[in-house]
This record gives structure tokens, C-alpha cells and sequence, in this order.
């Protein structure tokens, strides 16, 4: 549903403009409601709700007794928050957010399937970077035939 990466900057009033692409299958699909969290790699996940329920659903079959299952579970959703896409196709990113993926105003916003990410210009510069040298070498670890 989401795929790409584009170039964005975040105004000052903490809105960002969804791509077009993505708010286009957004609408195809309609989505009306989404749930931005904290990712991993220190940037953000933006799920529709639908996936959102998902990976909750997913996440509620992790132990509470587990110690790392507790921590990841609070981690995760005490940072969500609830977002719509504006009539101009902007989404208010939470100060909270924006501070833990270090975003200040210019961004990536990249499809990755499911999920948009969204990341600080240059912090995914630098995970690409330092990332794309070995992607034959992941691929061949995480493919399973």
C-alpha cells in the first residue's frame, strides 16, 4: 500500500504533508484514522488503523510477566497517538514524537508496505548509507524459501 520515500519538511506548527501517493491509498483504501508511535531505528511509525489493530492485537500476545515484553509494550504505545489527515492532506506529529526521532523540520517520509515511517532528513540518510552496502547480504539471511 505504501511504497517510496519522499522529501518533506514539517511546518512550524509541528503538520506534515502525507505524499500524495500515500494519501491517495489511504483514501483508496478508506482510511480515515492513524496511529503514529514510536519505531525502532529512532524513527516514526504511521499506521492506518486497520494494521494498527494488527500489530495491538500481535503485541497483546506478548507476556506482561516478561520483563522485556512490559517494556516494549509501554514503550510503544504510551507513545501513540491518534491522528486524521487534515482537508490539505497534512497530520500533526506530537512535540513527544518529533523530539525522540530528533526531527526538527526536514524529513523522509518512506513507504516500507503496511507502515509509512518517517525520519529525520538526515538520520535516514546516514541508516541508508550505512545500510545499502550489505542488503544483499541481509537478504540472504532474513529470505526463507
Amino acid at each position: 500500500m505504501f511504497y517510496g520515500e519522499y522529501e518533506h519538511t514539517i511546518d512550524r506548527k509541528g503538520r506534515l504533508i502525507v505524499p500524495a501517493k500515500f494519501r491517495q491509498a489511504l483514501h483508496e483504501h478508506d482510511v480515515k484514522t492513524l496511529f503514529l508511535t514510536r519505531g525502532l531505528d529512532q524513527c516514526l511509525f504511521l499506521f492506518p488503523e486497520g494494521e494498527w489493530r494488527q500489530a495491538e492485537a500481535r503485541f497483546k500476545q506478548i507476556p506482561f510477566t516478561k520483563a522485556e515484553g512490559r517494556k516494549f509494550n509501554r514503550l510503544f504505545f504510551s507513545g501513540a497517538a491518534e491522528v486524521t489527515v487534515d482537508r490539505l492532506g497534512r497530520l500533526l506529529v506530537p512535540k513527544s514524537l518529533k523530539d525522540f526521532a530528533e526531527i526538527k523540520q526536514d524529513v523522509m517520509v518512506v513507504g516500507v508496505s503496511t507502515r509509512m515511517e518517517i525520519w529525520a532528513k538526515e538520520k535516514w540518510r546516514a541508516f541508508y548509507e550505512s545500510s545499502r552496502q550489505s542488503f544483499e547480504e541481509i537478504a540472504e539471511r532474513v529470505m526463507v524459501e
